[in-house]
């Protein structure tokens, strides 16, 4: 019955604190938003299923949790180069019809999901896109041609 408890406090105080942090959708969310979310659900599973059974541990952790988030959002705005660091930055894939190979390569990227994504945006070959660009959400952006 404990369990029950636990997982509904835990359920709703996770879902106040996604609330709070998050403000935008699972698409356009960052690998660091992952991060935090994540890590803030293990902190939540531990308190419902581990030896530890105190809300009071779990709150704590998950209210640490959201300052550092808070945190390192604001060190991203006020310094850029560490929120690049973060987040990372949007990479050139596809370049005047030229794939970018060794950029393909170190993102595990194959030229099919350019062009999935290319189709997706009404482009339908290689020779309709001047840009293609891997975002720093893993979304890619493809830029026409001009006709």
């Amino acid at each position: 019955m404990y369990t029950i408890l636990h997982a509904i406090i835990g359920y709703l105080f996770l879902l106040l604190i996604v609330r709070v942090l998050s403000r935008r959708p699972g698409a356009q969310m960052t690998p660091f938003e992952f991060v935090i979310i994540f890590l803030i659900g293990g902190v939540i599973i531990l308190a419902t299923m581990g030896n530890d059974r105190s809300e009071t541990n779990s709150v704590c952790a998950v209210i640490a949790i959201g300052m550092m988030h808070r945190l390192v959002s604001s060190l991203k705005a006020r310094f850029p180069v560490f929120g690049r660091i973060v987040d990372g930055t949007p990479l050139v894939v596809l370049k005047d019809g030229e794939w970018q190979t060794e950029i393909m390569e170190n993102m595990r990227l194959q030229d099919m999901d350019v062009m999935a994504a290319a189709r997706a945006k009404g482009v339908k070959s290689l020779a309709g896109m001047k840009y293609a660009i891997l975002e720093r959400n893993g979304a890619i952006s493809v830029i026409k041609k001009q006709q």
